[in-house]
């Protein structure tokens, strides 16, 4: 199946119920109220030592402190990762919304995530190195390390015993995982699919975009800012249920209208400047949608706050739009949260999905000056509009490139 190109099939692909954990709160609400009030959740990292980093401050996640799962003997969630732990609550979140207390009924779970439960491999290395005598803990820290096994606790905890799909595809895993549920569905293969994605801030990572002097000294990423020097981590998590038209029996908040994916070929880290693979996706996307670029009523971009990234976004988005680009509003919600890696595409479909719902437009915050690039409308502060179609972008190392379109329903 090539999702470059529009599917001779345009089902809709219903979105019955949406969870999402982010810096911002822990839930619809919580993230919709704190988009509202342009709210930034930067704050120093207390999770690993940041003596040695020039930045010292992500978009953290303030968990709940008990135990999350209730099928799980305590002793072996001492060893799950926060990430799995988001996962947990975001999945919890979009079942309830679409009526459900378990997962009977849908027929695969696809997950993205980049990091995976990364501080558990940390913590593993940490003891092999340090350790002086055998330690029986080290066993659990590399079981649980494993993407698939932080699935398999999602199952159990729901006694659940389908296939899960796992997409580790940089920081356009969560996006491509929605995409890929939706073309399950599409295809005939499957009738409901949960899917999304997570990532939690791991030392590792931040040590990582740190050498790559990618993240702003300041902690503070501004995107599309003309004097803009890099970018800010963060961490979270978002799941959608999307279902068949013919099995759905509850509101649809939304359509999947359209979904594309491309490489770019440039460079392992840096994107291509005219962003030939970003217009790819954004065409290819909205084709299937059936949808022009006029009809766009938003973008969530990419928008890491990096030079090289907002430039070729903002070339992209430029090209593919053409005459009606200064239209066509824009913001990155990175600006507020974060870049959550794996988890970006899926957190970011949820705020669209939440833009579309209510109706307003979430805001690029910490803008200054605009970058002479920028020829769209870049939304800097909170909103009321009026749109019926939103499109986000993900981008990740590798020159991976992907984006989703999400249509309003009432219904």
């Amino acid at each position: 199946m090539s999702s470059l190109l529009p599917s001779p099939l345009r089902q809709s692909i219903a979105i019955t119920g949406a969870g999402i954990v982010s810096p911002l709160g822990m839930g619809w609400q919580a993230n919709e109220e704190s988009l509202a009030a342009d709210r930034i959740a930067f704050k120093p990292v207390e999770i690993f030592d940041t003596r040695e980093f020039v930045t010292k401050t992500a978009g953290v996640v303030d968990l709940p402190t008990e135990n999350l799962f209730h099928r799980i003997p305590a002793h072996k969630q001492a060893f799950f990762d926060r990430g799995t732990r988001m996962l947990l609550i975001a999945i919890r979140e979009a079942l309830a919304q679409a009526g459900r207390q378990n997962m009977e009924g849908i027929d695969a779970m696809v997950i993205g995530t980049s990091a995976g439960a990364m501080p558990l491999g940390e913590s593993y290395f940490e003891h092999a190195y340090h350790g002086t005598s055998r330690d029986p803990t080290q066993l659990s820290r590399a079981e649980n390390y494993q993407p698939q096994r932080q699935m398999s606790s999602i199952a159990a905890e729901f006694d659940w015993r389908g296939p899960v799909i796992i997409v580790s595809n940089a920081c356009a895993s969560g996006a491509n995982a929605i995409g890929w549920a939706a073309e399950m569905i599409r295809s005939g293969r499957a009738k409901r699919v949960l899917a999304g994605g997570y990532d939690a801030i791991a030392k590792l990572v931040f040590a990582g975009f740190e050498t790559l002097h990618a993240l702003a000294p300041s902690g503070i990423p501004r995107p599309f800012d003309a004097q803009r020097d890099g970018l800010a981590l963060g961490e979270g998590a978002a799941v959608m249920l999307l279902e068949a038209e013919d099995v759905r029996r509850t509101p649809a908040l939304g359509n999947v209208a359209g979904y594309a994916t491309a490489t770019d070929l440039h460079h392992l880290t840096q994107p291509d400047p005219a962003g030939k693979a970003a217009i790819r996706t954004m065409t290819a996307a909205c084709a299937q949608a059936g949808v022009s670029p006029a009809q766009i009523g938003y973008i969530n971009s990419h928008g890491t706050g990096t030079p090289f990234n907002d430039a070729a976004e903002a070339a992209a988005i430029a090209t593919w739009a053409g005459d009606v680009v200064a239209s066509i509003p824009v913001s990155s919600t990175k600006s507020a949260m974060g870049h959550l890696l794996g988890g970006a595409g899926a957190v970011e479909a949820v705020i669209c999905l939440m833009a579309l719902q209510g109706q307003w437009l979430p805001a690029s915050l910490n803008v200054r000056e605009v970058d002479p690039a920028v020829r769209f409308d870049l939304v800097r502060h909170f909103r009321r509009s009026s749109l019926d179609y939103a499109l986000t972008n993900s981008f990740g190392f590798g020159g991976t490139n992907a984006t989703l379109v999400l249509q309003r329903r009432s219904a």
